[in-house]
Order: structure tokens, then C-alpha cells, then sequence
């Protein structure tokens, strides 16, 4: 059954969608009168795992590449040979030269045009912080550092003390929501499964599988499947005086709404992107595609702003690491430089910032398995046409173990920047006005910037 726009209102009825309801009588005058007259869409890559940014950005000049392979020798089984690197000179960095991981070659590429940029030594913060007040406990901490579980959470929350309810990409959302000038369509959309990240208040989002098309299985286009269909959405429909029960049935009825809608609008838009990202089969190449034909359908969605979560798992390399991350590093590579060529063929690449996350660093320090431990501070990449790219900001570690950036004698760096200041300022080119910033993330004003400059 072919699904309207007309009908997915009527279905959905209002702008809750599995994190939240919105009453949409309340506030749609209000929304219709704010609605942006521009497009943009913030499209997170989350790298499950811990990604290793030690072998990611390596330093290229003589003496800085010694202090790399002084440690990461060739004995450790990790060490990238300083020939293979793929320069990198940023101007912020004094000239001082760079190089990326040689299987990084297609991120490589928007580098030199500009449209990547390197944020250094990232990472869950509740204050500034220095070795000092770390090795003493003078300062405030992040809670559970190393861990996985937790640091995933406040990376996606960007609350590191306490537990949190939404994420951080759900608080912006719920923050532009009115933007949306009253589109019921979901405005956050997950192609890895139900995440922290996309939790809101407000803001309406759906998870969908990574072709981007989904749906009920067991009906076809028969008159009798047909019949079923139509039945079983009446029984959804039906309050049977239990809440819990009803709840569970609008967002069943809502979520066959939200398949139908988007199976059409995919399956009428047939989609000139395809040959930027065939011949890969690997799972955040199909997502990034289908947020591309996602991005490419806007104008029929009819969403002024959109929210994307992506992900690429596998980073948790205790061993064997360097031909894992080689595989790993080769896909995100391939399948983010198609995604921002894709931007361009739309003439969108202004308006599409992505940007990469992960649980933690690794430690500098090899592990006896050919890997690295838990760390904390990394490197993570932002690139799309309103990056001011080819460059750095933040502040590059010391490469010293027991050094001035080290918690102990592991190389695990302390963050010199927070999740909060990249978050926020990703955030502010969002749309967000200052005092929205200090609410979605109260610890902002502990930090010397509320903005880090690499987005125009």
C-alpha cells in the first residue's frame, strides 16, 4: 500500500515517535511561525570500541615521529612506518607536519580540500583538568573512567557525572524542534539500533535498518493482505482502557506509519548517488547511503533540521590491531568520503556536518597482544562543507609516557578538550542560541570556549 504524506499525518497524529510525545495542537502555530528557512543535518559516527587516534594522527616531522616510534616500535606489532603516512601540514599547528594512517587515504583527499578537520585530544570532562589534580584527585572526575559501557554513555550524553536520560543529540533536537515548523516525520533517525544519542524530550525519532526501508512482514499487495493490514491497524487504533497496552499499540501504529512513509519516498526517488558508494557491502557504507538518500529526499519530508545516528563497531583492539584497524579505517574512510561527495552532488555539502565519536583513546603504550589498552583523550574528524578543514584545533598531547598529558605512565592522555565544547559547538552551527547551549549542556561554562572554531 502506497503511503501519502496526508496519511502518515492522519496516522501518527502527533510528533511522538518511540523517545517522547509532543502534543502537536499545543505548539504548531508556534513552530509554523519559526520554521528555518535553511537545511541542515547533523550526522554522527560513533566508533564502538575505543578507536586507537594514536595510530590515526601520527606526527611526520624527524624528531616528533621518533617520540611515536620510540614507543610503538616495530617490536610492538603496531607501529605505522613513517613512509606510509599520508601528510599532513595544519596551519594552526605552527607547521608542524602530520600524517594520517595510510588506509585513510579517501578522508586524506577531503583533507586537502579542505573540508576535514582534525579535533585533538577530546574526551569526557567535568572541569579542566590537569595531571596533577588527576594523579592527586583535587579535581572532579568523570565517573567509571575505562569503561566501555559507561563511557559510550556519557560520549553520547555528554553528562559525565550521573546518569542521563537523553542524549545530547536528543537536547539539540528537542532545542530545534520548532524549526521543524510542525513536521510530524521523525526528525532523529538511528540506522544502528535504539542509542542514548538519539533519546529526547520532545523530538520525534525512529530507528530503521541500515538499507534505510523497513517494514511489517507477511503482507503484500492483495486484496485480502490488504484486508489484514487495514484490520490490524484498527485494532491498534482501539483503547482498551489500558494505558500501558494503548501506548504500546500508538507506537506500533505510528512506527508502520513511518515504514510506509519512508519506503515510498525511497522507493519514488530513485537514487543518482548509488555508484559513489557500490561496490562496498560493509555496514556503515549502506548507512551512509541511505542517510544520503535520506538528506536527498528532504524536500518531499519537508524537515528543516535532521539529527542522523551511524555506527562502525570493532575499535576494541587488545590485540591484533594493526590489520583490524586497517579494515576499519579503510571502510570509514571510503564510506565518509562518498558520503560528503554525495553532499556536493545534492549541492548540500554546506548544510551536512558529520562527525566522528567513539567510547575513548587508547593507551600509547602497546599491549603485550600487538594492541593497546583503555585510554581516554582522542583525535576525531569533522568534515562537510562548512568545516574550516585542512587543520587542527585543540591541542596535540605530548607523545610522553609519564609525560605532562599522561593520567599515570600508560599514555592515556588527558583530555585537553571536552565532549561538551565539541559537542556545543557542532550544536551552535545547528541553530542553537547561547543560553539553549548552557541547557543542553550545563557544564559548558566551565570550560575556557563554548566554541572551537572549526565550523563556519
Amino acid at each position: 500500500m502506497k503511503s501519502t504524506r496526508r496519511s502518515f499525518l492522519r496516522q501518527t497524529g502527533s510528533l511522538g515517535l518511540m523517545t517522547g510525545a509532543a502534543n502537536l495542537a499545543a505548539w504548531s502555530a508556534l513552530a509554523e511561525d519559526r520554521a528555518a528557512a535553511d537545511y541542515k543535518a547533523l550526522v554522527c559516527i560513533f566508533l564502538f570500541g575505543g578507536n586507537d587516534a594514536n595510530n590515526m594522527v601520527i606526527p611526520n616531522d624527524a624528531g616528533s615521529y621518533k617520540s611515536y616510534s620510540d614507543v610503538r616500535t616495530s617490536a610492538s606489532g603496531i607501529m605505522i612506518p613513517q613512509a606510509n603516512l599520508l601528510p599532513m601540514t595544519p596551519p594552526r599547528m605552527s607547521g608542524a607536519r602530520f600524517g594520517l594512517h595510510p588506509s585513510l587515504s579517501g578522508l586524506h583527499q577531503v583533507w586537502l580540500q579542505g573540508r576535514l578537520a582534525v579535533l585533538c585530544n577530546v574526551g569526557t570532562l567535568l572541569e579542566p583538568l590537569t595531571r596533577a589534580a588527576y594523579q592527586n584527585r583535587t579535581g572532579s572526575l568523570p565517573e567509571n573512567l575505562f569503561s566501555h559501557s559507561d563511557q559510550q554513555s556519557q560520549w553520547q550524553s555528554a553528562v559525565s557525572a550521573g546518569q542521563s536520560r537523553t542524549g545530547w543529540g536528543g537536547r539539540v533536537s528537542d532545542s530545534v524542534l520548532v524549526f521543524n515548523g510542525g513536521e510530524p516525520f521523525p526528525m532523529i533517525l538511528s540506522l544502528s539500533g535504539s542509542v542514548l544519542y538519539a533519546a529526547s524530550e520532545k523530538a520525534a525519532s525512529l530507528t530503521i535498518p541500515s538499507s534505510g526501508t523497513f517494514g511489517l512482514n507477511g503482507f503484500s499487495n492483495t486484496a485480502a493482505s490488504q484486508a489484514r493490514l487495514a484490520a490490524l491497524r484498527q485494532l491498534l487504533a482501539v483503547h482498551s482502557g489500558n494505558e500501558l497496552v494503548y501506548s504500546a499499540n500508538d507506537v506500533a501504529a505510528r512506527s508502520i506509519a513511518s515504514a510506509d512513509w519512508i519506503t515510498s519516498v525511497l522507493r519514488t526517488n530513485p537514487s543518482t548517488l548509488q555508484p559513489l558508494f557500490s561496490g562496498r557491502s560493509d555496514s556503515l557504507n549502506q548507512q551512509l547511503y541511505a542517510v544520503a538518500r535520506l538528506i536527498a529526499a528532504r524536500d518531499q519530508i519537508r524537515l528543516k533540521r535532521q539529527v542522523f545516528f551511524c555506527s562502525l563497531g570493532g575499535f576494541d583492539t587488545h590485540t591484533g590491531q594493526l590489520s583490524s584497524q586497517s579494515t576499519l579505517f579503510t571502510q570509514m574512510s571510503a564510506a565518509l568520503k562518498a558520503f560528503y561527495d554525495a553532499t556536493v552532488v545534492l549541492g548540500i555539502a554546506e548544510q551536512v556536518t558529520a562527525f566522528t565519536l567513539s567510547d575513548f583513546g587508547r593507551t600509547f603504550r602497546p599491549s603485550a597482544g600487538q594492541g593497546s589498552d583503555h585510554g581516554w583523550g582522542s583525535h576525531h574528524f569533522i568534515l562537510g562543507g562548512a568545516v574550516r578543514g585542512g587543520d587542527f584545533y585543540g591541542q596535540f598531547p605530548t607523545l610522553a609516557l609519564d609525560g605532562p598529558d599522561d593520567a599515570g605512565t600508560q599514555g592515556r592522555w588527558i583530555p585537553s578538550t571536552s565532549v561538551d565544547q565539541y559537542a556545543a559547538t557542532l550544536a551552535a552551527w545547528f541553530g542553537l542560541s547561547a543560553a539553549d547551549l548552557t541547557r543542553v549542556f550545563p557544564r559548558l561554562g566551565r570550560f575556557p570556549s563554548t566554541n572551537l572554531g572549526f565550523l563556519g
